[in-house]
């Protein structure tokens, strides 16, 4: 899913104030900092799962060019996803 730098902010916002508001979380840094870096977390993720989707359609593009008018990329970039991701230790 590809989200901008607001609504990634947001999420992170709502996320801690939900944690907050049910005393499920305490902060030892400054919160800014912390939000910061769940921020940053979640955009390297976001990056990770765009090498894999990358690397999904570098391969589908083979097995187009070897399979022809049979291939049905649809179908197959889910499944070649998962499977790259479980590969890489990735979490979908």
């Amino acid at each position: 899913m590809k989200l901008n730098d607001k609504q990634i902010n947001r999420l992170i916002r709502l996320i801690f104030d939900e944690l907050k508001g049910q005393n499920m979380v305490s902060f030892k840094e400054d919160e800014n900092k912390v939000k910061a870096r769940a921020t940053d977390i979640v955009k390297q993720n976001m990056r990770d799962e765009e090498a894999i989707d990358a690397k999904v359609n570098s391969m589908m593009d083979d097995l187009e060019r070897q399979h022809g008018g049979e291939f049905q990329r649809y179908k197959m970039f889910p499944m070649l996803k998962k499977k790259i991701a479980q590969e890489e230790g990735f979490i979908l």
